[in-house]
């Protein structure tokens, strides 16, 4: 029987882990991207309409294109404004950044997540090299209009010009190609 061998790098659980979002000490993220007529804005409570009725109306597609457990069904009002808050928490203290997504700035498109790699997707050993975990997802109307693809575009101009980071995880299920 072997003795059990201290924590290392070989045996650390690491999908129990969650790996910080690592920037400049003086760095504020942006509250508003542009990209053409797709505007992100800092998510907020103000969202909170369009945000409902746009997960409302797309919960299959969210799931089916960026995948993980969330939505698990319609959500309401309440629970959403939770959510909304702590996203607008969460980028204030800079642990991730979330943006509603618009076209021209008034017709809501959906969200998109840049999160510290390991709280979407568990951190593994090939993740590690790392330093975000993007995803988004488009309501059925922006998807069917081609916004799905159009935001991952964006996506990957923002994140490494507009944010400190240059090894970002696409964790959608689905990437356009």
């Amino acid at each position: 029987m072997s003795a059990p061998q201290p924590p290392g790098p070989d045996n650390i659980d690491l999908a129990s882990l969650v790996k910080p979002l690592v920037v400049p000490v003086d760095f504020r993220a942006p509250l508003r991207l542009v990209d053409g007529d797709l505007v992100a804005r800092a998510l907020s409570r103000d969202d909170l309409r369009a945000d409902v009725d746009g997960i409302n109306t797309s919960v299959d597609l969210i799931r089916s294109t960026r995948g993980g457990d969330w939505p698990t069904g319609p959500v309401t009002d309440e629970d959403d404004y939770l959510d909304l808050v702590w996203h607008e928490c969460e980028l204030r203290e800079g642990y991730s950044y979330s943006y509603a997504l618009y076209e021209h700035d008034r017709d809501y498109l959906g969200c998109c997540y840049l999160y510290p790699v390991g709280r979407r997707t568990p951190l593994s050993v090939d993740l590690l090299a790392s330093d975000v975990d993007v995803s988004w997802w488009v309501t059925a109307e922006a998807h069917e209009r081609g916004w799905y693809e159009r935001v991952h575009r964006a996506l990957q101009a923002w994140v490494v010009e507009d944010f400190p980071f240059t090894a970002p995880h696409w964790s959608n299920r689905v990437i356009p190609g």
